[in-house]
């Protein structure tokens, strides 16, 4: 701190003390402050990092999920229409269950993942 020329009153040199504690003691605080917030921003940073990180997880598993959904309706569709022969409503009506199933648990993964994103 730059010194200026001292009061020359007693009263007045303790006073501009008391003022020039207060302004140190300020600092102090201003430092500890600004030490406080890089240890949240850093808690806060690894916090999100681990929950991206369980969220790819839970991300993969829920498409690995649909994607075993997908290959057992595509199986499902191919012996239906070995098996229907002619009687292509059954296979239509079988195919449409199977495939609204998979659009319905589509649908939840998606919910979940926004509700997540959204905190």
């Amino acid at each position: 701190m730059a010194r200026t020329s001292m009061p020359t009153s007693r009263e007045a040199r303790a006073a501009y003390h008391e003022i020039e504690k207060g302004v140190d003691r300020l600092a102090r605080s201003i430092r500890e402050i600004r030490i406080g917030l890089r240890r949240a921003e850093r808690r806060i940073e690894k916090d999100a990092r681990v929950r991206v990180r369980a969220l790819r997880k839970d991300a993969r598993m829920q498409l690995a999920l649909l994607q075993a959904r997908q290959r057992d309706a595509s199986r499902r569709l191919e012996r239906l229409a070995a098996a229907a022969g002619d009687s292509w409503r059954e296979v239509s009506d079988a195919a449409d269950a199977a495939l609204a199933d998979a659009r319905k648990v589509a649908a939840a993964v998606l919910a979940r993942f926004q509700q997540a994103l959204r905190g």
